[in-house]
């Protein structure tokens, strides 16, 4: 079971292994998976079926929707959005047959968001709204990809233009 915290609330077919840590407030739902060594911030919001492995943290206040997967090496600070279906991998070049030689870390900043909706090109990395190519392999360089939209949405009180 997670360390104690004052008020979190876990739904009963939630696991959270020991050693992961629950920030007050939070919420877990329905057949999440917190594994051991997994850290989640205060007033955190976890939908159906999120996994969150050792090696994870999530800030305060952050939002993950429904069949979320978090890997090992994924930090989220405080206030970010995670939409539905999201899957962070912490392995560079993602083959079944190729061996490991470390595995990628990924930031997300205080007011980012990060969502599955974009279309995917085969053995293509891709980022953003409208799935902005971050690699491709030669054999599918060719596809056309709509550039990513830019965001005018700015967090309260902020000044940035």
């Amino acid at each position: 079971m997670a360390e104690p915290a004052a008020d979190f609330y876990a739904h009963p077919t939630a696991v959270l292994d020991a050693g992961c840590r629950v920030g007050a407030g939070s919420r877990i739902w329905h057949f999440c998976h917190l594994a051991a060594g997994a850290v989640l911030g205060e007033s955190c919001s976890l939908g159906q079926n999120v996994f969150v492995a050792d090696g994870v943290t999530l800030g305060r206040n952050v939002k993950v929707q429904n069949n979320v997967s978090l890997y090992a090496g994924v930090v989220c600070e405080d206030d970010v959005f995670l939409g539905p279906s999201v899957v962070f991998t912490n392995v560079k070049n993602p083959r079944a047959a190729v061996p490991r030689r470390g595995l990628a870390t990924t930031s997300l900043r205080t007011w980012s968001r990060a969502s599955a909706s974009g279309p995917m090109r085969p053995w293509c990395a891709a980022c953003g709204s409208g799935a902005t190519r971050l690699w491709a392999p030669a054999a599918s360089s060719r596809a056309t990809f709509r550039p990513m939209r830019s965001s005018t949405a700015r967090p309260p009180g902020s000044t940035a233009g």
